[in-house]
């Protein structure tokens, strides 16, 4: 299946996968800095990678250290962010398809 991919399609899914361990990398740094009570990272850099297609290393992130699951934010746009990023996938590859 991988052979048929595209230029673009191979860009576009490396920079989901890369953009996801980013996104998991900030969860379990925040957290880190969370129990030394360090300099944080802001929610608003978490949500934002999280919806630029970081939404699986985002929900990854989020219930393996589990940290920000109580936040009522996090609780709604974490799982919206990671079915944006699963269609974006979908859409990249059924594209090949396609073509």
């Amino acid at each position: 299946m991988f052979e048929t991919l595209n230029y673009f399609q191979m860009i576009t899914i490396t920079f989901i996968f890369v953009i996801n361990l980013y996104t998991f990398y900030l969860f379990y740094s925040d957290k880190k800095r969370a129990k030394k009570g360090i300099y944080r990272i802001s929610e608003k850099h978490l949500l934002l990678s999280a919806f630029l297609l970081g939404g699986i290393g985002a929900w990854t992130g989020m219930t393996k250290f589990r940290h920000k699951t109580q936040k009522p934010v996090f609780k709604v746009c974490i799982p919206i962010a990671a079915v944006l990023t699963v269609l974006s996938v979908v859409i990249v590859l059924f594209y090949s398809i396609i073509l």
